[in-house]
């Protein structure tokens, strides 16, 4: 067997095979087991028991698998006979899906001026909204120019209406503050609430006291 194999860190739940490997060590397979005896699982995941290393090692290459010890700190140490390289081949095709299917989140930002007029703002507000609804962050960054840096008031009041103006859709992470010769704030998106459906209460009849089911429509005595 490759003694690269050994080199594979325990770091993964597998439920093709219904074990975890545990973590910090490497796996010892075959050879690199020196238990004297092993507790030892099946191909198929049947327990067979307490058996000699040597033993476990030739019912291995009986089968043309591995033995791979799954729980080391076990008294003895469980064992299971697996084809490790599919095993890994497995592992790191899941892990590789897994990957790309997680979003990644980026950072988009907009651009202001202290005197952006009304019909520019709403351009940018609305592609602020869209970088927000879609999971990603927004930096919110305001530049001045010449004598405009004397007046910064109008800067602070300009992103506290987009900060207003975007508050059903996102949280302040970072709260506006000079960069330079520019303002700077970032926006993180508001977490969606699941809701849930208020269950209907049975109606109470006026006339005999019985409860009315909201699907018939009837009394039931």
């Amino acid at each position: 067997m490759s003694a690269s194999r050994s080199k594979y860190r325990r770091e993964h739940t597998n439920q093709t095979w219904g074990i975890t490997i545990v973590q910090e060590k490497a796996a010892r397979i075959n050879q690199e087991i020196n238990a004297p005896e092993v507790r030892l699982i099946g191909v198929e995941g049947e327990q067979i028991g307490v058996v000699a290393l040597a033993g476990a090692n030739r019912m291995a290459e009986e089968a043309g698998v591995d033995l791979v010890e799954i729980a080391p700190t076990a008294q003895p140490p469980v064992c299971r006979l697996m084809d490790y390289g599919k095993f890994r081949y497995q592992e790191s095709k899941k892990k590789h899906e897994a990957k790309l299917k997680q979003k990644q989140i980026q950072i988009k930002e907009v651009k202001f001026r202290p005197n952006t007029d009304d019909g520019d703002y709403q351009i940018k507000l609305r592609n602020l909204i869209s970088f927000l609804e879609e999971g990603d962050k927004a930096k919110v960054t305001l530049r001045f120019r010449g004598r405009e840096m004397a007046h910064q008031e109008f800067g602070v009041r300009l992103l506290e209406r987009v900060r207003t103006d975007l508050d059903p859709y996102a949280t302040v992470e970072q709260f506006p503050r000079m960069e330079g010769r520019q303002m700077v704030m970032v926006l993180s998106p508001r977490k969606k609430e699941v809701k849930t459906g208020k269950p209907k209460e049975p109606k109470q009849n006026s006339t005999n006291g019985t409860e009315t089911s909201p699907d018939s429509g009837s009394a039931h005595p």
